[in-house]
This record gives structure tokens, sequence and C-alpha cells, in this order.
């Protein structure tokens, strides 16, 4: 793996108590009944040209954090501070000019892309948006991208059916990439793909965060993708951040018992004999009535009276590595 810069970047994004709660609805009148807590108080930063891996369970709020930094979906509270302006507060008019500098490359290449619509068009659509260029000079930048990720002139005409799994993963990437934006979330950009491609996929948006200057928020299932494209990660259960520090840090000494059952199910290729398993009890809580003190107790084979009543503060126990759990961080 390439050495990176030991030069301390500018923070790009800082994400100050992000919270997002779904409403239930119910009855006749259609009133709230209950509200998901999908993201329930996260904060955390970002830093130019680097990747933030975000890990945890399906349902734990990794997607919605994402979602919710670019305001494709509204958030019930926090800020999202992105190059020294807050995002939330932004107008519509504001808000499409920052656009172009923050992305997306969603998890379903096929059903992100227009069946209806030439993969050029679709990459071009950004452009045309925001009034960049001749129609000439569209559809050269379109080429010029949709080539920079593996593609050809060729393709432009094609149609989504008309391309693998990887091919259509590309063509997002060539989508996101067209404005020439600064941050880019990466929502599960792999776990389509079969294991051959990922290489090549993840390989590719290294290369292009190196020509590009890219910022990115990775988030994954696989801790071994995020092991290898990440600088920091940070790991997620039930819509609050448990654990957060550099990636060889973190792999290596991982502190919150979540986050050590989690790695522990990482195979070891050409290891003989077993690996210690933690097996974790029970299934994930519902976030429509999350338990009561740290969320990860009714499951955490550590768990004392303190951790059923009182939350546990994310504290900077280690140099530059962060933890909620009162094992780490006593009262």
């Amino acid at each position: 793996m390439a050495e990176r810069s030991h030069a301390e970047p500018p923070d790009l994004i800082q994400v100050e108590h992000l919270t997002k709660h779904f409403p239930v609805r119910g009855g006749i009148l259609q009133r709230t009944v209950a509200q998901v807590q999908a993201v329930d108080d996260v904060s955390f930063t970002i830093k130019q040209g680097e990747t933030l891996g975000m890990v945890g369970e399906s349902g734990c709020g990794k997607t919605t954090i994402g979602r919710t930094m670019l305001r494709l979906t509204e958030p019930t509270s926090g800020k999202m501070i992105f190059d020294g302006k807050d995002v939330f507060s932004l107008n519509d008019r504001e808000m499409k000019d920052l656009r172009r500098n923050m992305q997306i490359i969603f998890q379903d290449p096929y059903a992100s892309l227009d069946p209806r619509v030439p993969i050029g068009d679709s990459v071009m659509e950004g452009l045309k948006i925001h009034n960049i260029g001749s129609a000439k000079e569209q559809y050269d930048a379109t080429v010029t991208i949709l080539k920079r990720v593996g593609l050809e002139e060729y393709h432009a005409r094609r149609f989504p059916h008309e391309f693998s799994g990887g091919q259509r993963q590309r063509i997002g990437i060539a989508r996101a990439l067209a404005l020439r934006p600064q941050f880019i979330v990466c929502d599960e950009p792999v776990s389509a793909l079969d294991v051959s491609i990922q290489s090549q996929v993840l390989n590719l948006l290294r290369d292009l965060q190196q020509e590009f200057n890219l910022t990115y928020l990775f988030i994954a299932h696989n801790l071994s993708v995020v092991e290898h494209i990440s600088d920091r990660v940070a790991v997620m259960y039930l819509g609050k951040m448990v654990e957060l520090s550099g990636r060889e840090d973190l792999y290596r000494h991982p502190l919150h018992p979540y986050t050590r059952a989690l790695f522990s199910a990482i195979p070891i290729p050409g290891a003989r004999g077993k690996r210690d398993r933690i097996i974790l009890k029970g299934d994930v809580p519902s976030p429509l009535n999350p338990p009561a003190g740290c969320r990860f107790h009714p499951r955490c084979p550590l768990a004392t009276d303190i951790c059923k009543e009182k939350e546990p503060p994310f504290l900077e126990t280690e140099s530059k590595h962060w933890a909620a759990c009162w094992n780490v961080n006593p009262a």
C-alpha cells in the first residue's frame, strides 16, 4: 500500500450532534405514534483527502448518516459543516450550488440508473443541470470521465441493461465524478459485486482519490474492504457511534466490546487452527425503543449495572482513539 503524507490536512467536514428520527404514523388521522431513532447524536470530522470508513450491522444508521449529510434526507437536528458552510442551513439555491462539490455512489448501480436513458446522458445530466460548458464540452467531458473509469466512448450510447455489474458501478463512479466534487459518499459501492471485481473498483477509487484529491465517506459491511481503503474507521451500533480511530490502531487494538466481536469474525487467510470468536447473544434491539444506558448492553458480555443505567460518553480514551464504553472509560 502506498505511503500517505504525514502532513495534517484541514478538516473538510465537521458533523456535530447529527440526529435523524423517522416518524411512525398510525390510526385514522395518521398521527405520529413513535419515532425510529435511526441516528442519534453522532459527531465526527473528515479531513481533506481522507477516507473515513463506516461499519456496523444492517440498520445501524450508516446509510442514513451518508444521505443526511448530503441532505437527500433532511436531518432532525445537528450540523453538517462542509468547507466552512453549514449545509443544513442553506436554502434551495445555495444547496444546488453546493451539490456540485458533494456526490454519492449508490449501493445498487442498476437501480440508480434510468433504464430508458443511455448512460452517457446519465453521466452528463449533472453538467446540464449546472449549465457547465457547451453541449460539445459536456459531451467531451463525459467521454473523458468514462475513459478514466475504464469505459469507452461507444459505451455512452448504450443502456444500463447492456452492462455487467462491475461496469455499471464504474458508470456510477463516473457520474459522481463528472462535476469534479470534493466529497463523495460511497454507500456500499462494492457489496453487490463479485470479489474479483471488488478489488478493481476499490483500486479505481483509490487512484481517483489521489488524482482528484477526493474525500470519501466509505460505508460498508465488509471489514476487510474497509481496512483496505480507509484512513480512519468509525463503528456504528444502533444509531450511535461506539468507536473511532485510525485504521491500523483500530484493527490492531479495538477497545469497544462490539468492535472486538465484529473483528473476531474476520477470516485470516492461511491461518491454521480456529480463531477466538466472540459470539454475541440475542438480536439487535429495535431503534423504535432502544434500551436505556448503553445501547449495546443487552448483548455485551462485559455489561455491568452502570451500563444498564447510564449512557457512556464518547471520549478520546487513547491518542486519536475514541470509544463509548464504561469498561474503557470508567465513571
